[in-house]
């Protein structure tokens, strides 16, 4: 596109003010966008998870017995208990916490017959000593059934006290100082738990209907896919589209193959899938894009469902259940968004290449600046695709939820960002990651499909939030 072009184009769609204004500053001076505030608009977004925390102790002086008389345990229950509370109430969660410890081990099960009654949705166990009932105390609270975390300072525990919890479904033990790691144990919690509050629009099929997602609860309403090419035709190009598409483009480092009007036409398709997402208080999106949309000339939401995933709004391609879940679950722990994608082995460098057609651009969080991206076509020579450039030498997670009908696994692996492959001269999805994977050496039947890839390195969050909701992870 020739720069008088492109200028008239700015002009033009976001008015002559809007664009002249736009074609003063350089894009990354633009700290506001014209897309506006999302956010899911769902049960899951509200929900606050009825937690119950205690700590546990002997009644008595701690003495030569550890953690010894040397442990300030009064300053330690006032210094946790406080930054406890603190936690909770950042993480929107509704802390119930036992202000006396347990102090035997008929206290710890009444209190937990009490959480039970309650239909608690986790506990907090913080420990301050290692004698007498305080670790069956542990051990009892995670036989609950009720998804647990355990708080030992160091002095609290020998292994001999942990060993049994190794490895234990339901529980999160944290035997350390870094007090970080109750505080992400609570986050798990509040990801289990709005993970089955939440409500996922997925838009496919003839039926609006109802249904839970089997072993997670979370609630899925189908929408007829017609609904949406009904929406989108009757949807004029607002101002606010063009405003969007102007800075969209503005933004970019390049606009190649797609045209202008793709641009407008994939924006469209993302205020479609908002104005649904808002009338059926939906907490996240998929659709049957390519059954659905793929034989109209309706834009695919390769446009939409990247700044749905850029604003937390969990958005999976291909009405691909696992693909839903995992998305949510990513965003959850680490409030950053994933690339869904299909996976690709190279085997001359020993590398597994993500590859699809929608990308998030917010790879370092909801609340960090964009990585550059350029706009050009998708791999079917039609609509606009967001091709977001990954930083070479980052780490990186890849996570695949696969649905069993049973018990559901997680594919779990982390590594190192290598390449971003140009699409074309190389065939497929027009964004294609490179990733050399800890540990892998053979790339051929690497497990999977619709792996998400995000940034840093969370191998060991993920194994521990399976473990703690059921989950079996599936280390590679």
């Amino acid at each position: 596109m020739s720069s008088l072009n492109r200028r008239r184009f700015l002009a033009a769609a976001g008015g002559g003010l809007l664009g002249a204004s736009l074609l003063r500053q350089p894009a990354f001076l633009l700290a506001q966008d014209a897309w506006g505030e999302l956010s899911p608009c769902g049960p899951g977004a509200v929900y606050r998870p009825p937690v119950r925390a205690a700590f546990v102790r002997r009644k008595e002086e701690y003495g030569m017995l550890w953690p010894g008389a040397v442990y300030d345990g009064a300053q330690a229950k006032a210094n946790y208990g406080r930054r406890l509370v603190t936690a909770a109430d950042e993480l929107g969660i509704d802390l119930a916490l036992r202000e006396e410890p347990l102090y035997s081990i008929e206290e710890t099960g009444a209190w937990l017959e009490e959480a039970k009654a309650a239909k608690t949705d986790g506990l907090a166990l913080i420990v301050l000593d290692r004698q007498q009932h305080a670790w069956p105390s542990a051990v009892k609270m995670v036989e609950s059934g009720i998804p647990s975390v355990i708080f030992a300072p160091v002095g609290t525990a020998f292994t001999t006290n942990t060993e049994s919890l190794a490895g234990r479904e339901g529980a999160y033990v944290c035997s350390t100082n870094d007090f970080s790691r109750a505080v992400y144990g609570l986050r798990m919690i509040k990801a289990g738990a709005r993970l089955r509050e939440m409500r996922y629009l997925v838009i496919a099929g003839n039926e609006k209907k109802d249904t839970p997602l089997e072993f997670f609860g979370t609630k899925l309403r189908y929408l007829p896919a017609a609904n949406f090419l009904e929406e989108y035709n009757r949807t004029p190009t607002s101002a606010e589209i063009r405003a969007m598409s102007t800075d969209f483009i503005r933004r970019a480092v390049t606009l190649h193959d797609a045209t202008e009007q793709d641009v407008v036409n994939g924006v469209k398709s993302f205020v479609v899938a908002r104005n649904i997402l808002r009338r059926e208080q939906g907490d996240g999106i998929t659709m049957d894009c390519l059954g659905a949309l793929g034989p109209s000339k309706v834009s695919l939401p390769c446009i939409s469902w990247a700044r749905m995933n850029d604003c937390g709004v969990p958005a999976a391609c291909e009405a691909d259940l696992g693909a839903c879940v995992t998305h949510a679950i990513v965003q959850f722990l680490f409030e950053r968004p994933g690339f869904q994608q299909d996976p690709v082995p190279e085997t001359a460098a020993g590398c597994l290449i993500g590859s699809h057609c929608s990308c998030p651009t917010r790879l370092n969080g909801f609340n960090s600046p964009a990585e550059p991206y350029k706009i050009t076509h998708h791999h079917g020579m039609r609509d606009a695709s967001v091709v977001t450039e990954w930083k070479t030498g980052a780490r990186a997670t890849v996570a695949d939820l696969i649905l069993t009908g049973g018990k559901p696994e997680m594919v779990i692996s982390a590594g190192t960002v290598t390449d971003n492959v140009a699409v074309p001269p190389s065939g497929g999805c027009v964004v294609a990651v490179m990733l050399k994977l800890d540990g892998v050496s053979e790339y051929l039947n690497y497990p999977g499909f619709h792996q998400l890839f995000f940034y840093g390195d969370y191998k060991r969050e993920l194994a521990d939030y399976c473990r703690l909701w059921g989950i079996t992870a599936k280390v590679v």
